[in-house]
């Protein structure tokens, strides 16, 4: 989410420059982020909704998180760009990351075996996919087998001579907006391709919102902040930016 929390601070913090890990914007992936915000060392964070564990460590420390929808945004799962496979069921998907169906020939693809990739616990794909799992468990997967980044992910997926039978998932606007990989295709899932209109009209199954988290921060800025990134003018900017606003619901 880069892009976004970085154009809300070039429309509304003072022209100056702001180091990524030591100023008043700081740069870091989901897990450090909450960890960060529960130590009180930021006011509010930008990012998938927290995971179990989050939510628990948040607890423990007294917090609750107050969680503002800024915007929508599609959770995808792409295969290389030469699979057969263009289109998959939810079911399928949930079955593949239960170790239930375990070769493309079962989809509908070649005979080879799925090699199905993760992202490290408590990352923002990685509890989307818990949430979309629900209550059916996640296969176990090897080290080997779990991208430390969302970019990593899609380079594994992406190459050819070892991963052509691999799978991955991340959103929609970090492989097309921010790697724009064209080795890896992104899959319809259940007929619906994951466009900015089909996010708009809620036709994808799998919209994420995302939000500006704060826990119990004092700090009278952020309300001003965040009413502002929902105002017309904020959301105008999410459009701007590549996502879907939801200034509509």
């Amino acid at each position: 989410m880069y892009p976004l929390y970085a154009a809300f601070v070039e429309a509304t913090y003072p022209n100056k420059s702001y180091p990524y890990y030591d100023s008043e914007v700081k740069v870091s992936r989901t897990p450090e982020a909450y960890q960060n915000l529960i130590a009180g060392d930021v006011d509010v964070i930008f990012a998938a909704a927290p995971s179990d564990s989050q939510l628990k460590v948040a607890e423990i420390n007294g917090l609750t998180f107050a969680m503002t929808p800024i915007g929508r945004e599609a959770f995808v799962f792409f295969v290389h760009h030469k699979n057969r496979v263009e289109n998959l069921s939810l079911e399928q998907l949930k079955q593949i990351y239960a170790g239930q169906i375990t070769n493309w020939h079962e989809v509908g693809g070649d005979n080879d075996s799925i090699r199905a990739f993760q992202r490290p616990a408590d990352s923002g794909s990685q509890t989307t996919l818990e949430k979309i799992m629900g209550d059916t468990p996640i296969m176990e997967a090897p080290a080997e087998n779990v991208a430390t980044g969302m970019g990593g992910i899609i380079h594994e997926v992406s190459q050819y001579r070892n991963y052509k039978n691999a799978i991955g998932y991340t959103f929609r606007y970090y492989s097309t907006e921010m790697v724009g990989n064209n080795e890896i295709q992104l899959l319809s899932i259940d007929g619906i391709e994951p466009t900015k209109e089909n996010i708009r009209n809620g036709t994808y199954p799998l919209i994420s919102e995302f939000y500006a988290v704060t826990a119990g921060m004092d700090n009278p800025n952020v309300k001003k902040f965040i009413d502002w990134i929902v105002s017309p003018e904020g959301q105008a900017l999410v459009e701007k930016v590549g996502y879907v606003p939801v200034e509509n619901d």
